[in-house]
């Protein structure tokens, strides 16, 4: 599965034993395809699919990679993967990441999104494999005050919703694990560097959790039913999921050869064009399907949800060198093409198609 196309890592992964968690979930999938298009040995940590129309069940990831079942708050059997697979590179991915589910199962996100984080920094500080540790939590750790300049990477932590609460928490406990145990000032001593990356409001395709912006319009759309919007002003940082991950893989590239300087926090966020309302994605999103009618269901009783959330990529851009490539229009294309496509085409081949496009015009700077 050798790239056809453009390599943006300088052949770094090839060969690299690489741990992610969460590989089954919409991001943790097209992370899995990307580093096995890059010659890594993949082994991947989590819970079932959530559904059998998954970007990973229907790429058919499990047969790239190392495919291993468990919850993320099972420590003894992550420690059990750790100790037989010994990882270089971690990629800590696995959460519950829905806010609305937040309200319902406020103890079940905790105990995933802070504990589980906690459990795999053990693995990660005990194990003499790993060097290299992205942990990966959310735009929404950041204590929102809906400023309308984007948040820094040195910006309060805090959360209004449980998720965010617990994203918050986890970012608190990271930086704990990295000064305590992980510290930069020992790299000569213990050899890892921990890092944590906070993007924006994901999206591609293959993702059908519920209550997220994209699911519910495909399914909508598919059932020719009005797409119902419950904060249609709500502004966010719409990206496409390559973005994101074309940084995860960057940073973790770059703190293995330098383990000191990039042990800290970085923000992959879109560029201001992308920063738009709900309302005006799902105008898009009905433009490039071809129908659709939207319907304002926002109501005073909903639960709470932040209005405005921006990110400040100053840092990203300046010493990562890293840039976002695709406005608005082109990731929903990209996204609206899968959902087009998953029940007939060969969706591992489209995927690296559009991951190898992305290189390519990356690279070429087409885009």
């Amino acid at each position: 599965m050798d790239f056809k196309g453009v390599d943006l890592f300088n052949n770094f992964y090839r060969g690299k034993r690489v741990l992610i968690t969460g590989h089954t979930g919409f991001k943790g999938s097209w992370l899995s395809i990307w580093l096995v298009r890059l010659g890594a040995k993949v082994i991947g940590y989590g819970l079932d699919p959530y559904t059998r129309d998954d970007n990973f069940v229907v790429s058919k990831v499990e047969n790239k990679i190392i495919d291993i079942r468990g919850d993320i708050r099972d420590s003894a059997r992550l420690q059990e993967v750790f100790t037989e697979y010994k990882p270089e590179i971690v990629f800590h991915l696995a959460a519950q990441a829905l806010v609305k589910q937040s309200y319902t199962n406020p103890k079940e996100t905790y105990e995933t999104n802070v504990m589980g984080t906690l459990n795999v920094l053990e693995c990660v500080k005990n194990s003499g494999s790993v060097k290299v540790s992205i942990m990966i939590t959310t735009d929404k750790c950041y204590k929102n005050i809906e400023q309308i300049w984007g948040y820094r990477e040195d910006d309060p932590m805090g959360g209004y919703d449980p998720y965010s609460s617990s994203k918050g928490c986890a970012e608190i406990l990271i930086d704990s694990y990295r000064n305590s145990f992980i510290n930069p000032k020992d790299y000569n001593l213990h050899g890892k560097s921990i890092a944590t990356a906070r993007a924006g409001n994901v999206i591609g395709g293959g993702d059908w959790s519920r209550d997220r912006i994209i699911p519910d319009c495909i399914k909508a759309l598919e059932e020719n039913r009005d797409i119902e919007m419950r904060n249609p002003k709500a502004i966010r940082p719409w990206q496409h999921v390559l973005e994101p991950l074309s940084g995860y893989l960057l940073l973790a590239s770059l703190m293995y050869e330098d383990g000191v300087s990039y042990c800290s926090g970085w923000n992959f966020g879109p560029n201001d064009d992308s920063i738009v309302t709900v309302g005006k994605i799902v105008d898009t999103i009905i433009e490039e399907w071809g129908s659709g009618k939207c319907l304002d269901v926002s109501s005073k009783n909903s639960p709470h949800e932040a209005n405005l959330l921006k990110l400040d990529c100053t840092k990203s851009k300046t010493y990562l060198k890293w840039s976002p490539k695709l406005n608005i229009n082109e990731a929903i294309k990209l996204t609206v093409d899968w959902y087009k496509n998953f029940k007939g085409e060969d969706m591992l081949k489209l995927c690296v198609n559009q991951i190898e496009s992305y290189c390519d015009k990356t690279s070429k700077g087409l885009i």
